[in-house]
């Protein structure tokens, strides 16, 4: 992130955070991905350097010091699915472990 922005003041505040996958389409048949979990500020030098090498690899760019740069510390995760018969959700956390629920569809 870039530096001092304000995602990366808010998660310096308070860690928790959700990412989300992108729909592909308004059907969405590939499904939603959500994961739980705390932002990890990573000072690490080798992390910070791989990064660098990876973003400029895959996009020919790679961001100046400083920034900021979390990893992702997952709590929870979540996938949910509609198909015409059903919803189908799948949740994973560490006590649980992964468990799968289908609602009928009735829309």
């Amino acid at each position: 992130m870039m530096w001092q922005s304000p995602k990366a003041r808010d998660l310096e505040l308070d860690a928790r955070l959700t990412v989300h996958s992108l729909p592909a389409d308004k059907a969405n048949p590939g499904g939603d991905v959500k994961l739980y979990g705390l932002a990890v500020d990573e000072q690490d030098a080798a992390v910070r350097t791989e990064f660098r090498r990876a973003i400029r690899a895959r996009i020919d760019w790679e961001p100046d010091e400083p920034y900021h740069l979390f990893s992702l510390d997952v709590t929870e995760g979540a996938f949910m699915r509609f198909t015409e018969e059903a919803k189908q959700t799948w949740r994973w956390d560490p006590r649980s472990g992964l468990r799968k629920e289908e609602e009928p569809n009735t829309g």
